[in-house]
């Protein structure tokens, strides 16, 4: 597949601005309840304000003021920017990158942290490898409770460049962007996240940085990456745009991805996702969510239906769905054949 894709353009940093080794760039929408927590993990271990920029970028919250949160913390330390209107979340990010000036951006969701340490060691990464677009650490899944849930997979047992990364992250999006920094000049040759990609354009992002510049990788956990209970149900589930984004993403990739491995890549993350979206149909069923059900399973079906997927789509209704609950399976059956 080839086309013709238009980035976001990141213009340079002017060289009369002071240019600090890092930008902490916080995007936040009516997230105000856990940026307190945010601002306060960064604020924990960041350097003078010389060599660290701090700033909330808010895309027009509704419910709440993060800007009363960034001045009772920030104490002038967190400069604070609002849009003129709400522009979605990935144009938010472009944004976040626009108005940074450090050599070093780290966009961090208003609701997740940051934990000791996490500025020293990836710093020390770029140090050691001058050649580094990006560097990456092992991460935490916490709940709105700040409970931890899991651990990420550790991508390898020591600190460096990961030599097949690219193989990886075209396939699965391994990364959780709170555990991710980027050289701003990156972003300022290869442009900023596609607005298109509105559920996965971070994973689309580091497809691409992969594909032109050596990523380093951290295994100590040093960033907490917020799930909530409702993303199963979410708008985005139920109508099956979620795994249709991912899909968009997985074609824009391919237009750029090596020609060697694009395609067999390209095959891999289909597959994944497709069995992804099965999964959740599943659950979509356990809660007697048909449409829902539905809507990722016809997803999943425009992603992928080799011989793997079909093979496993049977397990998981064998397994899965069949044995714990006949009755949501017998009613999605009836929905399929007469929807």
């Amino acid at each position: 597949m080839s086309e013709y894709l238009e980035y976001p353009s990141i213009s340079p940093v002017s060289r009369e601005i002071h240019r600090p080794k890092w930008s902490v760039m916080i995007p936040a929408y009516n997230c105000a309840k856990y940026l307190e927590r945010t601002l306060k993990s960064v604020l924990e271990q960041a350097p003078a304000p010389e060599l660290m920029q701090i700033e909330v970028v808010d895309d027009c919250s509704t419910n709440d003021d993060p800007e009363a949160v960034v001045r009772k913390l920030g104490q002038g330390r967190v400069s604070f920017y609002r849009q003129p209107h709400n522009v979605g979340a990935i144009r938010n990010f472009n944004t976040c990158i626009e108005r940074s000036v450090g050599q070093i951006v780290h966009i961090l969701h208003g609701d997740d942290t940051v934990l000791p340490g996490f500025y020293n060691r990836l710093e020390a990464a770029f140090d050691q490898e001058p050649t580094i677009g990006a560097a990456f650490c092992r991460y935490i899944f916490i709940n709105e409770e700040d409970n931890q849930i899991k651990l990420s997979a550790v991508e390898s047992s020591t600190s460096g460049i990961l030599t097949d990364f690219l193989q990886r992250v075209a396939v699965v999006c391994i990364i959780q962007t709170p555990s991710i920094v980027v050289r701003r000049s990156v972003y300022e040759k290869i442009g900023g996240f596609y607005p298109e990609l509105f559920h996965a354009g971070d994973w689309e992002m580091w497809k691409r940085i992969a594909t032109h510049y050596p990523v380093w990788y951290d295994p100590q956990p040093l960033a907490c990456y917020r799930t909530h209970s409702s993303s199963h149900s979410s708008s985005l589930v139920r109508s099956g745009a979620n795994i249709a984004n991912l899909r968009r993403a997985i074609e824009v990739s391919q237009s750029y991805l090596p020609k060697p491995i694009a395609s067999e890549l390209t095959i891999r993350a289909r597959e994944f996702y497709a069995l992804s979206a099965f999964e959740t149909a599943c659950w979509q069923l356990i809660k007697f969510d048909i449409r829902g059900a539905f809507a990722q399973v016809r997803e999943a079906l425009k992603c992928s239906y080799s011989f793997r997927v079909m093979r496993q789509i049977t397990r998981l209704v064998l397994r899965g769905v069949a044995r714990r609950s006949w009755k949501g399976l017998s009613k999605a059956l009836y929905f399929f054949n007469y929807s």
